[in-house]
């Protein structure tokens, strides 16, 4: 692959990878309550295809990134796929309490990208 597809793919797959993760782990919190084991089987089979991109994400990404840098930018990725899908699916309002936390997260993450 191109030198700027490996930079990229594994953020996009990052993305994609954990948008199917916030589905599972909270997408059944929305509308009438299901059985809890309906619940988690529904969750395994939608965090299914989150594996099969999170692991080739993390196998290209290591070509470029430390595993270091893959953790802490997959961090940022699921912080903000949370924010949007609990804003957008479950209609939560976004507190400045959340946003300063995650910020100190944000923070954080530029310390192992920028100061290695």
């Amino acid at each position: 692959m191109p030198p700027l597809v490996m930079k990229i793919a594994p953020w996009v797959l990052l993305v994609m990878s954990n948008i199917f993760m916030t589905y599972a782990w909270y997408g059944h919190l929305k509308g009438k309550p299901m059985a809890l084991p309906i619940a988690i089987l529904s969750s395994w089979l939608i965090a299914l295809p989150e594996y099969m991109l999170a692991v080739p994400a993390n196998r290209i990404g290591h070509n470029v990134y430390s595993t270091a840098q893959l953790k802490v930018g997959q961090e940022v990725i699921t912080l903000l796929v949370f924010i949007l899908f609990s804003y957008f699916y479950l209609g939560e309002a976004i507190k400045w309490s959340t946003l300063a936390g995650f910020s100190l997260i944000v923070a954080g993450v530029a310390v192992v990208f920028f100061f290695r």
